[in-house]
């Protein structure tokens, strides 16, 4: 891979994400060349994680008042 990680897109970053999963499904990968492919998928995960997470963050709801008009907006809650 040319590019760092670091400096992949969050949709590049998955579609590599997805070739190493590829790759080491196939089981052809030696192993020398499978534990390279096994680090560099889980530092992309790690990343994909990271950007999806401070997306969310960044997700307000809308906040209702006692007659369902808006009243304003709050941090996004997943739980």
């Amino acid at each position: 891979m040319d590019t760092p990680i670091d400096d992949l897109s969050f949709e590049d970053a998955l579609k590599r994400l997805e070739e190493i999963v590829r790759q080491l499904e196939s089981g052809e990968a030696k192993l020398d060349d499978a534990i390279r492919l096994y680090e560099e998928g889980t530092h992309l995960r790690q990343k994909c994680t990271e950007r999806l997470d401070a997306a969310q963050a960044r997700i307000e709801a809308i906040r209702l008042d006692s007659d369902g008009r808006p009243a304003g907006v709050a941090p996004f809650n997943a739980g």
